[in-house]
Parts: structure tokens; C-alpha cells; sequence
């Protein structure tokens, strides 16, 4: 799958098109993702509830409260979860395969000193280390 396939399933857009996807973008952020897509994306990349919340920079519980409720991400949260889905995205198609790709956002990485990609994605200069290493790894440079 396509690296927009994991945004698709975030935004729930089986037909973005490419002219207009980025300001469609934008406006779904704005009016805040659904809790179930969210749920189905972070999921997919093997994520838990917990790890989702630190990373978005929410309580656990606020998140459980929006699932049961039906509640939508706010801006930030959503924003923030869309960028998870971007490097999760990223790393599918740098691998080939999800089960690798979620294997090495879990794995200790030298060229992020030692941490784990996924202990980055809480911040955007920590996502943009992650990608910098997967755009590295793309082109054969492993470091």
C-alpha cells in the first residue's frame, strides 16, 4: 500500500486526488478527525491508546472519553495524528512491509541515539529526525 493509504485511512478519502488533497487536508484537520479513524490508523500501526495519547499530548482517559462519546479530535490532536500517520506511512513504503515498518519504529535507532522512532513522534523536529532517517535509508545510506 501507497503511503497516502495510511492518510486515507485517517481521513477515510479512498479518492483524494492530488490537485485539492492538501488544502481537503487542511480543512479535515481543522474540523478534527473521528475518533474511529484515528483509532483505525494508530491501530494499523500497531500503537496503542496509551502511546497514541503521549504522543498527541493528551490523558489516556481524555482519548478513551472521546471514543465512547464519538467526540472528534480537536486542531491539535489531529494534527499531531496526522503526523503519525505520515511517518508511519513513510516507513511502509521505505520497508515494503508494515510488520518491518512497525518492527523498526520500536527498535532502538543509532542514528537517532539509541531511541526508538516512535519515542520521537511526540514532537516535530523528533517526526522530522525519524523521516530524515527513513529518506537516508530509502537512498542506501544506513547510518
Amino acid at each position: 500500500m501507497r503511503a497516502s493509504g495510511l492518510i486515507e485511512e485517517l481521513t477515510g478519502d479512498r479518492q483524494r486526488d492530488r490537485s485539492g488533497g492538501s488544502l481537503k487536508l487542511i480543512q479535515e484537520v481543522r474540523e478534527g478527525f473521528t475518533f474511529a479513524r484515528a483509532e483505525r490508523a494508530y491501530k494499523r500501526l500497531g500503537f496503542t491508546l496509551e502511546e497514541v495519547a503521549d504522543s498527541v499530548g493528551v490523558p489516556p482517559r481524555t482519548l478513551h472519553r472521546r471514543k465512547q462519546t464519538g467526540a472528534r479530535l480537536d486542531r491539535t490532536e489531529s494534527e499531531k495524528m496526522l503526523r503519525l500517520a505520515r511517518v508511519g506511512a513513510a516507513a511502509f513504503d521505505v520497508f515494503g512491509d508494515e510488520e518491518l515498518a512497525r518492527a523498526w519504529l520500536r527498535s532502538p535507532i543509532r542514528a537517532l541515539g539509541d531511541a526508538t522512532p516512535a519515542s520521537l513522534l511526540d514532537t516535530d523536529i523528533g517526526a522530522q529526525a525519524v523521516m530524515d532517517v527513513l529518506t537516508r535509508i530509502e537512498h542506501g545510506v544506513y547510518s
